[in-house]
């Protein structure tokens, strides 16, 4: 497995991590522990350093089952976690308080004494950058957490988080349909040495190709009410999506593959999610494919900026992001 150092700090960890959000309940259809459990330890089997987790998803299941996972091998694993949503998403926090409480929370159920990266999952508009990020920063000076990440925030609100302790990554949606952040993210994170860690690099699934009608998607899975994988949206992706596969074909790569590998080359540490060792081992397997300049132009003529049909979060949760 390739390896890369995480910014602002002396971490070093996987080229690319796993998002292990889909193995709680209420996320992406069915759930089953057993299995998401061997899928993780099939990631560390492989290589994979990197676990991406927080506090809300599945209102604790989430956290309490990687440090399930991870027991007796907690030396193999970068464990990232992130606070701000209170339960069921109902509001946000970044009073510094809450910090507090919300990490010791997040220890007890990842059965570890420390964090390796903290992020604010969503910035707070109501409590000052500066106020948070102090905060997090004591949790270093006591040993409970190693680096700091932001999510989803601005470049403002980087350079001011920056500005009272180094962040050293950001997560931010990254994909071919998902690439606002390129303007000024990117290059505020790359001038500040902090590592862009992208989560959803398959546009949650869509890009894979797996799904073909909306019926595809369980009952209870979230993406039912996102724009994207709704009505007319639904079928102008699809097209996008036979187009990039057509390249993948050519690549003698599946579409996923294709996409991580394009995140991948532009700097990006994905962090594609799966609860099956299957696509856990092919999107793995992207780290390996090179792509040349002229691939990536080919990619992006196919997928250029703002092609997706849809806005990636309904309208509630866009206005959340710190854009």
């Amino acid at each position: 497995m390739n390896q890369r150092a995480l910014g602002n700090s002396d971490i070093i960890l996987s080229a690319i991590g796993l998002g292990i959000m889909g193995m709680s309940p209420g996320m992406y259809g069915e759930t089953n522990d057993e299995l998401s459990i061997k899928t993780i330890h099939r990631a560390l089997d492989l290589g994979v350093t990197l676990f991406d987790t927080a506090d809300v998803y599945g209102n604790g299941h989430n956290e309490e089952l990687l440090g399930n996972a991870i027991q007796g091998r907690r030396e193999q694993a970068v464990i990232a976690t992130k606070f701000s949503y209170t339960p069921n998403y109902e509001s946000l926090s970044g009073h510094p308080e809450y910090v507090k409480r919300a990490v010791e929370d997040s220890l007890r159920r990842l059965k570890t004494d420390y964090i390796d990266l903290y992020y604010q999952h969503r910035v707070d508009p109501q409590i000052p950058i500066e106020e948070t990020v102090g905060a997090m920063a004591d949790l270093i000076k006591a040993g409970k957490v190693r680096a700091l990440g932001l999510s989803e925030a601005s470049a403002s609100t980087i350079r001011r988080a920056h500005a009272v302790h180094p962040i050293s990554a950001l997560e931010s949606e990254y994909s071919l349909w998902s690439r606002d952040i390129e303007d000024e993210i990117l290059p505020a994170a790359k001038e500040l040495g902090i590592t862009h860690v992208a989560y959803s690099p398959l546009s949650r699934g869509f890009i894979s190709g797996e799904l073909r009608t909306f019926e595809d998607l369980a009952a209870e899975d979230l993406r039912r009410w996102m724009p994207r994988f709704q009505g007319e949206n639904f079928r102008k992706n699809i097209a996008i999506v036979d187009k990039i596969k057509e390249i993948a074909i050519e690549k003698n790569c599946s579409p996923s593959q294709l996409a991580i590998a394009w995140t991948i080359a532009k700097g990006a540490l994905p962090i594609p999610g799966t609860k099956r060792i299957k696509y856990l081992e092919e999107n793995v397997a992207a780290v390996d494919i090179v792509l040349s300049k002229e691939d990536l132009l080919r990619v992006e003529s196919v997928s250029p900026k703002n092609v997706a049909q849809g806005t990636r979060y309904m309208e509630e949760q866009m206005t959340l992001l710190d854009g």
